[in-house]
Order: C-alpha cells, then sequence, then structure tokens
C-alpha cells in the first residue's frame, strides 16, 4: 500500500504520517512553499521526512501570498491575543483544496491509494477546511474527476487525527516513538526560528503539551 502525506513539519502530520506509515503503508510526502510567514517550517518537513524514512518527498512553490487574504501569507498581523470564536485571520482561503488537489495528482503519479492530511476537527482553529464534510466531500470529488477513480481505484483521505485532542495526538506519537524536537508549529517565529510561544498554533501545542503532561522539546531546547 502506498500513500501521499501532506508534510508541513508540524506535530501533526508527522503524527498522522507515522500512524498510517505503522498501518503499512509506504509514504510519500509533498510540502509546499506558500509564501508562508513561518517557511521555516519547511526545514522541519526534511527532517520529519527524513527521520519516517519517506521514499519520496516533493516541494512545490504555490504563491498564495500574490492572492492574499491571511495573515499567515504577510496580509494583516498573526493574532497573539488567544484562541477565539470564528475563523481566525490566519486561514489561508482555499489552502487545503489547493495542497489537496496537488497530492492527489502526485497520488496518480505514485500510484498510491491515499492521501494522509492531519486535519483535525477538536483543536483546528476553527478552520473550515478541516472538517470531516469537507474531506468527504473532497475524496468524492476525487473519485469523480481523475483517471484512478474512473478506473475504479479512488483516491481514499486518511485523517487519522480528525477527532483526537492535540494532549491524545502527542499521546500516540509518543506510542509511535516520534521525536518532536525535530517539528515546527510557531506561525511567527524569530529570526533564529524560535517559537513565539503567542500565536494560536503555539498555543495549542502548549496546551496540548501540558495535558499530556509532556515536556515540549522544542522548549526545552531554548
Amino acid at each position: 500500500m502506498k500513500a501521499v502525506v501532506l508534510l508541513s513539519g508540524g506535530l501533526d502530520s508527522y503524527t498522522a504520517a507515522a500512524a498510517v506509515r505503522a498501518e503499512g503503508y509506504d509514504l510519500s510526502a509533498l510540502t509546499v512553499r506558500y509564501g508562508q510567514r513561518h517557511a521555516t517550517e519547511v526545514d522541519a518537513a526534511r527532517r520529519v521526512a527524513s527521520a519516517l524514512g519517506i521514499s519520496r518527498h516533493v516541494e512545490l512553490d504555490v504563491d498564495l501570498g500574490a492572492v492574499g487574504g491571511s495573515s499567515l501569507v504577510g496580509e494583516g498581523a498573526i493574532p497573539t491575543g488567544g484562541l477565539s470564536a470564528g475563523i481566525p485571520s490566519t486561514y489561508v482561503p482555499a489552502r487545503n483544496t489547493i495542497f489537496l488537489s496537488l497530492a492527489l495528482a502526485l497520488a496518480e503519479v505514485t500510484q498510491s491509494q491515499a492521501i494522509v492530511i492531519g486535519a483535525n476537527v477538536l483543536d483546528y482553529s476553527g478552520y473550515p477546511d478541516c472538517r470531516r464534510d469537507y474531506l468527504e466531500a473532497f475524496e468524492r470529488m476525487a473519485a469523480l474527476g481523475t483517471r484512478a477513480g474512473v478506473e475504479g481505484q479512488p483516491v481514499r483521505i486518511l485523517a487519522p487525527l480528525l477527532h483526537l485532542t492535540k494532549a491524545e495526538i502527542i499521546g500516540l506519537g509518543r506510542k509511535l516513538g516520534l521525536d518532536y524536537g525535530l517539528t515546527h508549529s510557531c506561525y511567527s517565529p524569530g529570526e533564529e526560528g524560535e517559537p513565539c510561544g503567542v500565536c494560536d498554533s503555539c498555543r495549542l501545542r502548549a496546551k496540548g503539551f501540558a495535558e499530556a503532561g509532556v515536556v515540549d522539546p522544542v522548549v526545552r531546547s531554548r
């Protein structure tokens, strides 16, 4: 069995990839440089891919900053006031649709049966493209719009973390022997890649490690 994983270098995509690998899948990975402020995550994705022994790691440039609409691509400040209701400014318009489409192309080329995404509906920061309904709809679209689907071998969307809390994700990663010191989560890192500690992603990560009763190795190393 083969799968393509959307690999950001964060702990969610790392854990999702490892969970699927543990089920016997041979993994290829796709990382997208989309104009994100936290482009240091691409380096983390390379570290993670190496640690997982991924057979093929494709990096693509898709400048979503030219489209705008998100603080992650430079339109406005990264929010630091804590998590709030609604869709935050860090939502990147159609990002997962674009990423999944690119992964779908790679899945067809590599004859992979699945795409892996670290989407999560409990700690998902309000992003609409991390919900089960969305992922199921994309899977149906993929079955209709690809040669693999027409020939009766549709690509599945695997989201093994979908209903886990961040603490449960970290617990799963520990069982799988993952080194979270390789990962990067911060939306607004310092010049040397150090996490800011106050953006939504840093807050969710800190909350997860605290609830799991584990020291974050990235914080400990600073």
